[in-house]
């Protein structure tokens, strides 16, 4: 996931200003308006909402009752559950919900979070797709030995059973893209209760999509929004079977470190690689979409290219092509590249600065592109290294930044450890082999596609069943 410096807003609305409206807590008992609130500003500085903050011995209470029982979804028939989770995607993309119509939601993510309001409406159809489909996307990842869910049959000989590991799922979500919040549905489609930790930076997706999805017929206690403070959230995956967590590497390594009783499946940066053998050209296209695509904040937009021919043309191609991004207040339908406030957006130029020491810049000596109004976009930047085994290859920026480096044959796939995707460019079988048989890349794509591909029905880093499943024999009952 992509991550950035942050700093605490402390600017105060003018005196006579409307005061924000309140994002409560969603909970078995329907809303919890907290006395504890912390105040939602946008990209500028001002105040969007005040967010419910959750006591820890709340969450704790509730996730231990939860835990206890089993979620009103979890014995629904298939085609049932499916219909659901398919009027919740039309409700969400075309509902009033929370008192916001999808164009105002549109708008509101894209000034809080800086992402361009026209990934924030594609992000929407993402997550309306993955509801639509998250049954059968369940289903793709069912052992082909265990029966189908619903179906018990023990003969003698014995039957394998596919079966949820836990109850309640904990999804300690970020707020990069609003799209992670269609990472945590695949749950709901297996019968788990969910409970959420939203961003600070973005609680408005999870809340119209729990909104969403009680409209659709899911009940208050089998999805619940839980806002919080770190320390609660520990209390949140402490109190959950199992639980999904994103963030940098210091969040994944903070809750995979070993002292959490409960499973975690971490969801950490991806530092996407891009490979090109022979020829670039015709594939400038491809690396220019997967660099600057989504707005260049996804965990799968490329962040290191490595190529065999003529590196130095090629990040200069790349450089002249990112460079025309237009940098725009990000509710504005023809902004490109992400925005944060003014004071983030330079500690993300610094840690730049600090990472390409001693690195070419092609591109991107200033990044932080100041708006005017207390908000900065952050203009792509390119950078050329002469070993494909650098650090920089792994330092993965919120924007679309990008690290260019040669590569020859006899490197193989060393270079291209550690990705969640690697786009490759090559007829050579046996380089797409070396590739799969690396086990730290977890996915392979040619580049007749961006990085950032992901259709209803594909995995992202696995399927989310493998996590929440386990097959189990059973025999002569």
């Amino acid at each position: 996931m992509k991550t950035a410096p942050t700093t605490v807003g402390t600017s105060r609305p003018s005196a006579g200003a409307v005061q924000p409206a309140v994002i409560d807590a969603l909970v078995p008992e329907g809303t919890y308006r907290t006395t504890r609130r912390e105040t939602v500003r946008d990209v500028a500085g001002a105040p969007l909402v005040e967010l419910a903050q959750v006591p820890g011995l709340y969450v704790t209470r509730t996730l231990d009752r939860l835990r206890r029982s089993q979620a009103s979804s979890a014995d629904q028939s298939r085609a049932r559950l499916a219909g659901r989770l398919r009027s919740a995607g039309s409700a969400f993309t075309s509902d009033t919900l929370g008192g916001l119509t999808p164009q105002e939601h549109h708008r509101r993510v894209a000034r809080a979070t800086g992402v361009p309001v026209s990934v924030v409406r594609t992000a929407t159809t993402t997550i309306a797709e993955a509801l639509a489909n998250a049954v059968d996307t369940a289903e793709r990842a069912r052992p082909r030995a265990a029966l189908p869910r619903g179906r018990r049959h023990a003969p003698n000989s014995g039957a394998v059973l596919w079966r949820r590991r836990g109850r309640l799922f904990g999804v300690n979500a970020s707020g990069n893209h609003p799209a992670v919040h269609s990472l945590w549905l695949e749950a709901l489609a297996l019968g788990y209760r969910v409970a959420v930790r939203p961003s600070r930076r973005d609680p408005f997706t999870p809340y119209r999509l729990i909104l969403a999805l009680r409209s659709a017929g899911f009940a208050d206690e089998d999805v619940l929004l839980l806002p919080c403070d770190h320390g609660v959230a520990d209390a949140l995956i402490h109190g959950s079977d199992l639980a999904m967590v994103f963030g940098g590497d210091e969040t994944v390594d903070r809750y995979t470190g070993g002292w959490h009783r409960t499973p975690v499946l971490p969801q950490g940066p991806g530092r996407v690689k891009i490979l090109l053998t022979g020829p670039w050209e015709p594939h400038l296209d491809a690396v220019v979409d997967s660099v600057a695509g989504l707005g260049g904040v996804s965990c799968l937009n490329a962040t290191a290219v490595l190529v065999e021919q003529d590196v130095r043309g090629f990040a200069e191609a790349l450089a002249e092509r990112l460079s025309a991004l237009r940098a725009r207040p990000p509710e504005q339908v023809d902004a490109q590249l992400p925005c944060l406030p003014l004071a983030e957006a330079r500690a993300v130029e610094d840690a730049l600065r600090h990472g390409a020491a001693g690195c070419e810049t092609v591109l991107g000596d200033l990044v932080a592109h100041d708006l005017g109004d207390g908000s900065a976009a952050l203009q792509p930047a390119v950078h050329l290294l002469d070993d494909p085994m650098a650090g920089q290859l792994g330092l993965e920026l919120p924007f679309p930044c990008v690290w260019v480096a040669p590569w020859s044959m006899d490197r193989g796939a060393a270079p291209l450890r550690g990705s969640l995707v690697v786009g490759v460019s090559t007829k050579d079988p046996g380089l797409v082999n070396a590739l799969l048989a690396e086990p730290s890349i977890r996915n392979v794509y040619g580049l007749d596609r961006p990085t950032w591909w992901l259709p209803p029905g594909m995995p992202h880093d696995g399927f989310l069943a493998e996590f929440l499943m386990r097959s189990t024999a059973l025999a002569g009952t």
